[in-house]
């Protein structure tokens, strides 16, 4: 079954690229995986100290 996830562009200087690289491969991690990671660690770090992040759902629905 297929995952709906979207996607999106990161603009970032190729030494920042490179040391994203790095730190995947540390972890042995693609690069994709790895933000995904450090994003989601984010988040559960955010919501821990400041409660749960409420998103509106849209109109539409």
């Amino acid at each position: 079954m297929p995952t709906l996830k979207r996607v999106f562009t990161l603009r970032m200087d190729d030494e920042i690229f490179d040391k994203i690289g790095v730190l995947a491969t540390r972890e042995y991690r693609s690069m994709t995986n790895y933000i995904e990671f450090v994003l989601l660690q984010h988040i559960q770090k955010i919501e821990a100290e400041q409660g749960p992040i409420l998103v509106p759902k849209p109109k539409d629905e």
